[in-house]
């Protein structure tokens, strides 16, 4: 039983055509059967009837005599009516007993049998079957009539067609039909043949239950998978969407078969779709979402039929690697705060050991006004943890280096608004005072920091005493991989700053200062005014 349901898709539709073909002619052939068989019998009947009224009207047939019998005008005649009309006998029967058949009719016959009834009584015209030694023989009888009003009936005329070459005629017509069915079967399953090779091709060879089976498993995938997935055609029109793809473009269910570029004006697939070149790890900022966009042309027999993109969240890795980043700064920050102090310390153990109290007290001292100072700045005019924690623990890094970080003393700023997070803050106040350091400590220079939040921006100055940027890197300091500096793999931090502030609305400003140095200045707007892209 199962293997019934396991048969190919090419046998299906083979048996299904030719037994549509098969039932198709079966009923036609039947109808035609029928018909034919109908309509040669009423032409049979009307042939013979027609024949035998011809012949009963003829003079010659009026004039009953035995001479006339014998004469050849009259045999003649009815020879040549007999032949014309296909008949297989032609009686001719007198009420005086006379009577001549063409051909010879062994059978008796006379104008009163019973067949003759109606015609030697009543004067009618007719058809009738009878059955002898000869077989059926469809007669058609008329009488013959001597006077002109038709009261004197004086014989009966018949014609008679014999059954069997009546059928046989039937058969022949029904031979040529089966043969006409026999052609359209052979060339119907050879169009089946073909049409199942066809519908074979295109589904590429798989059976319909291997079809549901991979439509399925498209389905559960394109639903499990966390990747957004969007396919267009050749003419734009999105052929496929899943459900994270309309989560994060922001899509309706009612999206199929729409153009694209009415839901997405800039999307770039139609790019693709024109140079069929394939785009991978495109980063984008689209819904405040950072993603990771590739396209794909879909190819068939060398001509490109669709593009399909695939795009992932790249917010989720970001914040994960940006907490590792912080993890990693804070830890940095803190092993060079606890060195620094370890050194300090080291000194303040040899002078205690050499007994010389006075300096060691001195140092104690000054150690203990500038911490007090800083922390003043720190914990009284800057109000924000973030900040204050990532620049105790720059201070820290920047003694370690030998460089002087200090913090402005004008330097005032409230708690940050919640839009700007603590990632934002590492990346750019990290990287900016990162690069201050590493700028000056060669000559154990000078950084200082300035912060406010005075009017609609909060604004963050990073200055040095280095040597400044020279002019002709000015307006390609912010790109990726451009980078002062000789090793490899630098130049992200200042394109990391950069792609942060657009982020947040923000701008951000360099200049040289006017004896040396670099300045850098950030503007950030304290209202979220988060510009969207669109894919």
């Amino acid at each position: 039983m199962l293997k019934l349901f396991n048969i190919t898709l090419q046998t299906k539709i083979i048996t299904l055509i030719i037994s549509l073909i098969v039932f198709v002619i079966s009923i036609l052939t039947g109808m035609f059967i029928y018909y034919e068989a109908k309509d040669t019998n009423a032409e049979m009947q009307k042939l013979a009837l027609q024949a035998s009224r011809t012949l009963s009207l003829i003079p010659i047939m009026k004039d009953v005599s035995q001479e006339n019998l014998q004469s050849g005008s009259m045999q003649a005649i009815t020879q040549q009516i007999g032949n014309q009309a296909g008949a297989n006998y032609v009686l001719i029967d007198y009420k005086d007993g006379l009577s001549m058949s063409y051909p010879t009719y062994e059978a008796s016959h006379s104008a009163f049998d019973l067949e003759n009834y109606k015609a030697i009584v009543f004067g009618g015209f007719y058809t009738i079957e009878t059955d002898n030694e000869l077989g059926t023989i469809l007669w058609g009888k008329a009488p013959i009539i001597a006077d002109e009003h038709g009261h004197q009936i004086v014989g009966v005329v018949s014609v008679g067609f014999l059954k069997s070459e009546i059928q046989q005629n039937i058969n022949q017509k029904l031979l040529k039909t089966l043969l006409i069915a026999i052609i359209v079967l052979i060339v119907g399953l050879f169009g089946g043949v073909l049409l199942a090779k066809s519908i074979r091709n295109d589904i590429m060879g798989l059976e319909p239950h291997e079809i549901a089976s991979l439509y399925r498993e498209r389905n559960a995938i394109l639903k499990s998978v966390k990747e957004g997935i969007i396919a267009i055609d050749n003419k734009g029109s999105i052929t496929l969407l899943n459900k994270s793809a309309k989560q994060m473009l922001g899509i309706s269910n009612d999206s199929i078969n729409k153009p694209i570029k009415e839901l997405l004006p800039n999307t770039r697939m139609l790019r693709v779709l024109e140079t069929n070149m394939v785009e991978t790890d495109d980063e984008m900022i689209m819904n405040n979402r950072v993603l990771i966009v590739n396209r794909m042309p879909i190819i068939e027999n060398g001509k490109t039929v669709g593009v399909v993109s695939s795009f992932r969240d790249k917010t989720e890795i970001k914040k994960m690697v940006d907490t590792l980043t912080e993890i990693k700064n804070y830890s940095e920050d803190l092993r060079a705060q606890t060195h620094e102090f370890t050194n300090k310390l080291y000194v303040l153990s040899g002078l205690l050991q050499l007994e010389q109290y006075e300096q060691a007290i001195a140092m104690i001292q000054e150690e203990t006004n500038q911490l007090n100072f800083q922390n003043d700045l720190l914990f009284n005019q800057i109000k924000d943890p973030k900040l204050q924690a990532i620049l105790l623990g720059k201070i820290g890094k920047a003694s370690e280096k030998k460089v002087c970080l200090e913090i402005d003393e004008n330097s005032y700023l409230s708690v940050l608004p919640t839009h700007i997070s603590i990632t934002d803050c590492i990346i750019i106040i990290g990287n900016l005072i990162d690069n201050a350091i590493d700028e000056v400590m060669q000559d154990e220079g000078k950084v200082t920091f300035f912060v406010t939040d005075i009017g609609n921006d909060i604004v963050f100055e990073v200055s040095d005493n280095g040597k400044g940027i020279p002019n002709e890197k000015m307006t390609h300091l912010f790109e990726k991989g451009v980078s002062s500096k000789a090793e490899k793999n630098r130049g992200f931090g200042l394109w990391n700053v950069k792609t942060v502030v657009d982020k947040l609305n923000g701008s951000i400003e360099v200049t040289n200062g006017k004896n040396s140095g670099a300045i850098f200045t950030v503007f950030l707007p304290m209202k979220n005014q988060i510009d969207k892209e669109v894919d």
